[in-house]
């Protein structure tokens, strides 16, 4: 499921049937995040995926909670600037 693009065809017993795209994971919060990362833990826990892919989606993940956190900081950050350059 996870070798092969996307949208790209799929022939069965001589017919080629076009692929469903798979749908969109909601990874807008670092919470989003960790249920995707459990989901693919689990996914390559019973051998859904092989451990490697597994290991490399974590990881992009994480990079993904990690901007996340970032972001959140970045505009805690201004906020508090803004805040003390109001009674400054």
């Amino acid at each position: 499921m996870y070798d092969r693009e996307i949208n790209s065809p799929v022939i069965l017993e001589g017919q080629v049937l076009q692929a469903i795209p798979t749908p969109k994971i909601k990874l807008a919060t670092i919470d989003d995040c960790r249920r995707e990362m459990a989901s693919v833990y689990r996914d390559a826990r019973s051998g859904r995926i092989n451990s490697q892919d597994g290991s490399r989606f974590i990881y992009m993940l994480s990079q993904i909670g990690k901007l996340i956190e970032l972001a959140d900081i970045e505009k805690r950050i201004e906020a508090l600037e803004n805040l003390n350059n109001g009674k400054a």
